[in-house]
């Protein structure tokens, strides 16, 4: 069965290097025009939007969250897929409300220097995990941590990605995301309608799999409604598609990526709470799933899942390119130094993932508490458009890595102060407290440093 996958593996590779164009300008490379100068279509745009968040790290915790904690956990995972629409709205206003080229000019123009660093910071972050994280899906799939076959699968699936990223940047990632997301849907498709003939394979029952309100899962949801609001401006794969096409191409194309991936979510997800409803004693999902579909099914599972971390791969690597040499403005803006910059972040996550976590549930929380000091942004600076004290936003960031920094440390067993004191003992009762704090905190210091409202912004036509 390793045969088919690897097979079907180096097809999807070859044609992704066959796709990858040979780009020589900048605009190419960090922006993703093509040669003549035009911007992707919305098609284009939508399907690379959809491929590089429905990613291996994200379809894996769908699942895992759907067997642990039935149908509350994979709609708690999707819901943060209306991302989209609250992204939409952070890039019109951006870009076309107040007339910036970037989310780092929006908030170096509001709050200095300070505003961009410490969205530089945390996007870079952010994109070592990616790397890291859909990485480790794929070392797991074939092997344990540690042995052989788990790091040769890890290195070949990175270097062979690099290898066509650095041949066209966001140019090779939007060309090939087209055909990775159509493969990856037709996967899910075969694999829902072989699950819908399976025994056992109930949707009513599936439905029914959290009555209880205050499982896990439903908290996860609540958690979830708090952090969509910040959670799309500091990923800097959808921020960086949100500044190609015209206002009427990118607003379709955020929308049309909202429910396409919002299905792949859910549809992935219902694997994983049919195969929680059918374990027997102390099997995993993958076991599960493995003994009701057999080993073909899970070779096509596991297909979905590394096209997935190969998509979201190239994507985190062009994004890399343009914040450091773009954005942070560290080196000239070519393509040479943007492929240099994609070794360096490759490096950088392989880093993480063999001396770093290992844990993806712990990754997602982090990363989504982490950049909930850009919610009063978005509230007061982008769709309120009102000026603010600086301070404020240095208050706002403090209490978000803060928050970040005491879940990771409380979900990894490292400290214990919540359960004590709030009574609080599962990691999303916890998770949800401190969002709450950290956008009550941020929010609040925002409105004490309100300034007097003046019009400001270079609105566009």
């Amino acid at each position: 069965m390793y045969d088919i996958l690897i097979g079907s593996l180096g097809i999807v590779l070859l044609v992704s290097f066959f796709l990858s164009p040979r780009v020589h300008t900048a605009d190419g490379f960090f922006r993703g025009f093509a040669n003549d100068g035009t911007a992707p279509s919305l098609l284009t745009l939508t399907l690379s939007q959809v491929t590089t968040w429905v990613f291996a790290r994200s379809l894996m915790n769908a699942a895992i969250l759907g067997f642990y904690y039935g149908i509350a956990g994979t709609i708690a995972y999707a819901a943060y897929y209306l991302s989209f629409l609250t992204g939409a709205w952070i890039v019109d206003g951006i870009r076309f409300r107040h007339g910036y080229g970037s989310v780092q000019d929006f908030l170096r123009a509001r709050f200095g220097r300070q505003g961009a660093t410490a969205y530089n910071v945390v996007v870079a972050i952010r994109l070592l995990s990616e790397v890291f994280a859909n990485l480790l899906v794929v070392g797991i799939i074939f092997g344990v941590a540690g042995t052989i076959p788990y790091t040769v699968a890890i290195v070949a699936i990175s270097v062979l990605t690099l290898g066509y990223s650095m041949v066209g940047g966001l140019s090779a990632s939007l060309r090939t995301d087209v055909l990775q997301t159509v493969v990856l849907i037709g996967i899910l498709l075969v694999l829902l309608v072989y699950a819908g003939q399976a025994e056992g394979f109930d949707f009513p029952a599936m439905m029914g799999t959290s009555p209880d309100m205050t499982s896990p899962g439903w908290i996860l949801l609540l958690v979830a409604f708090l952090q969509i609001w910040s959670y799309p401006m500091h990923d800097p794969v959808m921020m960086d598609r949100g500044f190609i096409a015209d206002r009427k191409t990118t607003r379709l194309s955020f929308l049309h990526a909202c429910w396409i991936s919002v299905a792949c979510i859910l549809a992935f997800g219902l694997l994983g709470v049919y195969a929680g409803m059918m374990k027997t004693g102390g099997e995993d999902m993958v076991r599960t799933l493995t003994r009701l579909f057999g080993d073909g099914t899970m070779v096509l599972f596991n297909i979905a899942l590394i096209i997935s971390a190969i998509s979201t791969l190239d994507s985190t690597f062009s994004s890399a390119s343009k914040l450091t040499v773009i954005d942070m403005n560290i080196a000239e803006p070519t393509p040479k130094n943007g492929r240099i910059s994609m070794i360096l972040f490759l490096l950088g996550g392989l880093a993480f993932l063999f001396w770093g976590s290992k844990d993806l549930f712990s990754a997602v929380a982090v990363s989504g508490t982490a950049s909930m000091f850009l919610a009063p942004v978005v509230i007061f600076s982008i769709w309120l458009n009102r000026d603010v004290s600086s301070w404020a936003f240095g208050v706002a960031f403090v209490t978000a890595m803060s928050g970040a920094t005491l879940y990771f440390l409380e979900a990894g067993g490292h400290l214990d102060l919540i359960e004590p004191t709030f009574g609080l003992a599962h990691k999303y009762a916890k998770l949800l407290l401190i969002s709450a704090t950290v956008m009550a905190v941020g929010c609040g210091s925002f409105a004490l440093a309100l300034k007097p409202r003046h019009e400001h912004f270079k609105a566009k036509p």
